[in-house]
């Protein structure tokens, strides 16, 4: 039996094995083709132009100022790449909005020039005096300017592992993010035309499994196997040099900068999806949290749970307990909460009573524009058992959390202290503190008349 084990967890071993056999490289490739990024199609896909624009582009430079990070030691590579400028040429072509120009090695271009021109006047004295000159340089009606300002490392990192006898394995992700800015500026006068800027993260995941496991006297079996996928950096800045560059060609449609062959309707369309994608952009902050206004001025909660009495008896017992409540919102953070409340007290073979309790909160909402969000809650009530008696005043407190299922609909988890301004609601008076309980629920809170969600202007 202990033999088929081992076979077993061996046999799962090399199984999960096969992805690291299957990802490793083999042998000598051969070299191919740049890749498209997800950017490079959307570049091809932009409408044709009525005249192509020719642009100058001196350097397109790498402004971090970052090495690469090194386990030991030091590093001069740099962590983005340094021709920056030739991923901006191949976008500008790929647009086929623009005709660049060279201009980051213009020192040759104009020395190539003149031994044309020397050559020409050494070795053509005699010829015909109509032969032409060397053709004019192209000059640029608008120079793009910028760069790569920022390559932020471990903005995100994680993972899961674990280990049981000597056998386990392990999941990790780390996430960077590279930025870059580009602007177009007029030669007529200097101005500033245009400046986008786009971020773009970069992934990075390691698996392995491991099994250490002593499978006989003096007879020890290891066994390790797991890849790592590290997403190019090159391949991330390149789409988001080509997503920018996309992005500018369809600002200068939006602010009639220059003009494009497609009818007026579809032009429409194209900047209406421009517009819907620019305000997910906006409605959307770091680590992917969509922040949108989702709470209407009223809402009705209803939530259901447990209650447990802190008194002056032993061995307190779980009850049920229900609620529903109506809420105010004075703004998006802070609301007021009206509740009537009903619950069961007990101890175990000594009380088993019901009450009902009307209770006013003020609730404070910690992340209003998250889908998920603690919040926190205090005020005050008054309760009464099932014959009206027994009354008693009090204030609680609480911490929760709300998930917002949709636009209208929110389900929340909280916990609450009850202190209660009386010793008696246990039916019984003893020492010198009053009674407490304590109330744990879920439910969810219906927001009426709630607007279409509103994008928060950053």
């Amino acid at each position: 039996m202990r033999i088929q084990s081992y076979s077993a967890i061996l046999f799962v071993f090399v199984f999960i094995g096969c992805g690291a056999y299957y990802n490793q490289p083999t042998g000598v490739e051969k070299a191919v083709i740049g890749e498209s990024t997800p950017a490079t199609s959307l570049l091809r896909a932009l409408p044709e132009p009525k005249e192509q624009i020719v642009v100058g582009l001196y350097k397109f430079r790498d402004q971090t100022g970052q090495y690469k990070a090194a386990e030991n030691g030091s590093t001069f590579s740099t962590a983005v790449t340094q021709g920056a400028t030739s991923v901006l040429i191949k976008a500008l072509e790929d647009s086929k909005w623009f005709i660049p120009i060279e201009r980051e090695n213009i020192g040759n271009l104009l020395q190539e020039r003149n031994l044309i021109r020397s050559t020409r006047q050494e070795y053509t004295k005699d010829a015909d005096p109509n032969v032409p000159q060397i053709t004019p340089l192209l000059y640029a009606g608008v120079l793009l300017e910028g760069g790569i300002i920022s390559y932020d490392s471990n903005i995100i990192t994680g993972g899961f592992g674990a280990r049981y006898f000597g056998t386990g394995g392990s999941v990790k992700y780390r996430q960077d993010r590279v930025t870059i800015y580009l602007r177009m500026v007029s030669t007529a006068n200097g101005k500033i035309m245009k400046s986008v800027y786009v971020s773009k993260t970069i992934l990075s995941q390691a698996i392995d499994q491991s099994l250490f496991k002593y499978v006989n006297f003096k007879r020890l079996l290891e066994v390790e196997t797991g890849y790592t996928t590290n997403e190019p950096v090159q391949m991330a800045v390149t789409e988001a040099i080509e997503k920018a560059v996309a992005t500018l060609v369809l600002e200068g449609i939006k602010d009639q900068i220059w003009e494009t062959n497609l009818a007026q309707p579809e032009i429409d369309r194209l900047l209406k999806n421009y517009a819907l994608e620019n305000e997910d952009v906006e409605a959307t902050a770091i680590y992917g949290r969509n922040l949108q206004e989702r709470r209407s001025k009223f809402a009705i909660e209803f939530s259901g749970g447990t209650t447990l009495i802190d008194g002056d008896y032993p061995n307190p017992l779980l009850r049920p307990m229900g609620r529903g409540a109506l809420k105010y919102f004075f703004s998006p953070r802070f609301n007021v909460s009206a509740s009537t409340n009903v619950l069961k007290l007990a101890n175990k073979d000594l009380l088993d009573r019901g009450y009902a309790t009307f209770d006013l909160n003020a609730e404070l909402i910690m992340l209003p524009k998250d889908k998920l969000t603690p919040y926190v809650f205090a005020g005050g009530g008054y309760g009464f058992n099932s014959k009206f008696k027994n009354t008693h005043t009090k204030v609680q407190y609480g911490v929760g959390l709300e998930y917002m299922a949709s636009n209208n609909i929110g389900v929340k988890m909280y916990g609450e202290h009850n202190l209660n301004f009386s010793d008696n609601i246990d039916y019984t008076e003893r020492g010198v503190r009053d009674d407490y309980y304590y109330r744990f629920g879920v439910g969810f809170t219906y927001y009426f008349l709630n607007k279409k969600s509103n994008v928060l202007k950053k």
